[in-house]
């Protein structure tokens, strides 16, 4: 059963519309029958021809005045719910305008919200999200159970921006109720060279095991020369050795990658919430380079990480590790080499171990 009508708070990132935007309109497609946005920026007629092709039917443009967004964005949607036009969901992504705007559009509605997500469900037409919390360990599941409309965020990356819909949306001007006071003077734009980090389709980030702070120009030489973006774990970005926008992690940036090299970073749970939804994940580390989506260790078989001590590899391998000496892998079925030199051991990878020899009375019912 899907939901009649969902809004999205459309925001946008220099000449177009961001990334977060696209991710929840397509989201919001496959939930409901109606999408509309509100959008703040000043081209309503560009974002319009934007958002067709991803299934908005409508876009209400707000005028902020060169205000902050909070204030005006939030008046004109409760006045426009005041008025009769209430959605069923109203998505916001979880970023600086986007929670602001929600923060005050709960107060003026008089409805809860349920911020951080990173999936949501319509079932028996009611609204489910779920919420990774403690480092992403643990998933939970939340119902709304009040009157609409829901007021839900989500986490960057959480979903896949896809189109498929109209051509153009209708642009149409909501009534502003409330001018905020708190006015923009000026903006600055950190100068930057090559793809935006949390953007990016390959990202190589470093760690405190790069040793010191004159060594991360390797990480940023090789982003330059693979066309990808540098990263970086809270450590050194603490330590002072680069600045706050190259972090990933909780809190810092949410990156998903097809490709995410990390070099000298340990793997702490925090750091692993900001890049694990990567396709491919390459460890770098004193000792060796993983690659965790190699076929040849997608086809070893279950056990517990022999030689690799960094918790990253144990977090992120999407199968588990064995030595590369280990004698279960060199099977015909691991692909490893086999013959002269090289121990004959039966394939068990089926049962996950290597079995023991029968005892001495198993052999006699054997027999029998």
């Amino acid at each position: 059963m899907s939901l009649a009508k969902i809004w999205v708070f459309a925001e946008d990132s220099g000449d177009k519309l961001s990334t977060g935007t696209l991710e929840l309109v397509t989201k919001a497609r496959s939930l409901g029958d109606t999408v509309e946005v509100f959008y703040a920026g000043t081209n309503a007629a560009g974002a319009a021809a934007e958002l067709g092709p991803f299934g908005v039917s409508k876009v209400y443009t707000v005028d902020a005045a060169g205000s902050l967004l909070g204030v005006p964005v939030a008046s004109a949607m409760a006045a426009q719910i005041e008025s009769g036009n209430t959605p069923d969901l109203i998505m916001f992504a979880t970023s600086y305008d986007g929670r602001d705007v929600l923060g005050r559009l709960s107060v003026k509605l008089d409805r809860s919200v349920l911020t951080n997500n990173i999936d949501i469900s319509v079932e028996g037409g009611q609204v489910k999200v779920d919420e990774a919390i403690f480092g992403g360990a643990t998933l939970v599941t939340s119902t709304f159970t009040a009157d609409a409309p829901h007021l839900v965020s989500f986490r960057p990356k959480s979903f896949t921006a896809e189109p498929g819909g109209a051509a153009t949306a209708e642009v149409v001007a909501a009534a502003v109720g409330e001018a905020g006071k708190a006015k923009i003077v000026a903006r600055h734009v950190e100068e930057r060279e090559g793809p935006v980090l949390d953007e990016a389709a390959l990202v190589v980030s470093g760690g405190r095991g790069l040793g010191d702070a004159d060594k991360y120009s390797m990480i940023e030489d090789l982003a330059k020369l693979l066309n990808g973006a540098p990263g970086a774990s809270r450590a050194i970005v603490d330590a002072g050795w680069v600045p706050y926008s190259y972090q990933v992690g909780q809190t810092g940036k949410v990156v998903k990658p097809d490709i995410y090299i990390a070099a000298g970073i340990s793997g702490a749970t925090q750091h692993m919430v900001g890049m694990k939804g990567s396709k491919t994940i390459i460890a770098i580390n004193k000792e060796a380079v993983v690659v965790f989506d190699d076929p040849l260790l997608r086809r070893s078989a279950p056990s517990t990480i022999r030689s690799f001590d960094d918790p990253l590899l144990r977090r992120s391998a999407p199968s588990t590790i064995r030595s590369f000496d280990d004698p279960l892998l060199r099977t015909p079925a691991a692909g490893l080499p086999t013959g002269p030199g090289v121990p004959k051991i039966e394939d068990h990878s089926q049962k996950g171990r290597l079995s023991s020899p029968p005892s001495r009375c198993h052999r006699r019912r054997l027999r029998r």
